[in-house]
């Protein structure tokens, strides 16, 4: 069925901006689990290769940053050519990766397939794309739209990893590769069929607005878009001042928590798919946060919101290695940090475009999640020499809790508005 057919059929019950929500939110889901399987695998590649945690982890944090860095050229890539297109040459890119690491042997090509091949691939599914979705089909409920499209990329690192923890204990790793292959694929049809560039192109508005232009894909050079986005940004303290922050939010998050919680968990006495488990509960829990704080930041201040989730996240680091360490403990900081986990989305979101204006948010935010993935693979990267230095995860708790603190003050310093945006909107 085209989307244009479903439109029609959907038409006085449903609008299609539910529809592209719905397609955009399972594509990141299933490439954000692509992007987090090595989480899983860390333990598994360890028995099979002798393989140490710091060269696991040092392919990891590889499709960390460059989830991060192509983030804006991949952005520009949907505006110059196509968001379709450029969301399924990714997937098909994900395909490739994981299909050809069944047959790794060596640590290089560990790196070439999970961390370089993933990292292009995932590029898709970040908030880049999530903001073109949000800011095209969407006038009214943006920060909610924000808020779930942004939770399917963090969910999609968590839910699935007790079944990838269970498919590698009873299969082995290769198992994590073919099923995460075969899913991708099975998505690519239903994102032709189903995935319109504007809601202009099938003839209606966005949610709660009014007939636009239809969006096509513009002649000119990706990289071109992608630099002046940087060009302007750069020139403002606002950029840098919510760049750091949200480096700080990839630093606790996937960087951390994301990549050594299972680890973590293993060294405390737990089986890698109870541990596994307590990170899927994270995300579950992520789906409800980030989706509330979509809501909020529809109502209230978004620089208020951001200020208590980065302070509250902070406590929580600070406290989860002073516990027991039990299952009660646990549990309290995996429901705890999973309806934090990705809450700051939707408001840092809101504030971007409210400062650069909602033509540019896209790649400003891109550029921005650019700080996300390298504070991400900063802590990858760095969890795993610290706990191979010390045989302990508590300093990168307690540093990670420390930057949170940080952050919290820093977004109370972003400006309310940049004129020249607003007027140009």
């Amino acid at each position: 069925m085209t989307s244009t057919r479903l439109e029609r059929f959907c038409s006085g019950r449903l609008h299609y901006a539910w529809i592209v929500l719905a397609v955009t939110f399972m594509a990141s889901l299933t490439a954000m689990g692509v992007r987090a399987a090595p989480g899983v695998m860390i333990v598994p590649l360890q028995r099979a290769f002798g393989w140490d945690v710091g060269t696991i982890s040092g392919a990891i944090s590889v499709n960390i940053l460059l989830l991060g860095v192509l983030g804006p050229f991949i952005t520009g890539l949907m505006d110059t050519f196509g968001l379709k297109r450029t969301l399924m040459c990714c997937m098909a890119t994900l395909v490739a990766a994981t299909g050809l690491s069944v047959f790794m042997t060596a640590p290089w090509q560990l790196f070439a397939t999970w961390g370089v091949m993933v990292g292009i691939g995932a590029s898709a599914g970040t908030i880049g794309l999530a903001s073109t979705v949000a800011n095209r089909w969407f006038h009214t409920n943006r920060g909610l739209a924000m808020g779930l499209l942004t939770a399917a990329n963090a969910a999609g690192q968590l839910v699935f990893l007790p079944t990838m923890a269970a498919l590698s204990q009873a299969f082995g790793w290769q198992a994590i590769a073919i099923v995460v292959a075969l899913a991708i694929a099975a998505l690519l049809p239903v994102v032709w069929l189903l995935l319109p560039e504007s809601p202009a192109e099938i003839g209606i508005a966005p949610y709660g607005g009014t007939m636009e232009g239809a969006v096509r894909p513009a002649a000119g050079n990706p990289f071109v878009v992608a630099m002046q986005g940087l060009s302007r940004g750069a020139r403002s303290v606002d950029f840098w001042l919510l760049t750091v922050s949200f480096g700080i939010c990839g630093l606790s998050t996937n960087g951390l928590v994301g990549t050594h919680l299972v680890a973590y968990c293993v060294d405390n006495g737990f089986t890698e798919v109870a541990a596994a488990s307590f990170l899927a509960t994270l995300g579950i829990f992520n789906l409800v946060g980030s989706a509330l704080a979509g809501w909020l930041t529809d109502r209230y201040n978004p620089r208020l919101i951001m200020f208590w989730l980065f302070a509250l996240r902070g406590v929580s680091l600070f406290a989860l290695p002073l516990t027991e360490f039990d299952m009660l403990s646990l549990s309290l900081f995996t429901v705890f940090y999973g309806l934090n986990w990705i809450a700051i989305v939707p408001p840092m979101f809101a504030v971007i475009n409210e400062v650069f204006g909602r033509k540019s948010a896209p790649v400003i935010i891109a550029w921005v999640f650019c700080g996300h993935q390298v504070g991400g693979a900063i802590a990858a990267y760095g969890a795993g020499t610290i706990r191979g230095l010390t045989g302990s995860y508590l300093l990168a708790f307690m540093a990670s809790g420390v930057a949170c603190l940080l952050a919290a003050i820093l977004v109370m310093r972003v400006a309310r508005a940049e004129p020249a945006a607003l007027a140009a909107e």
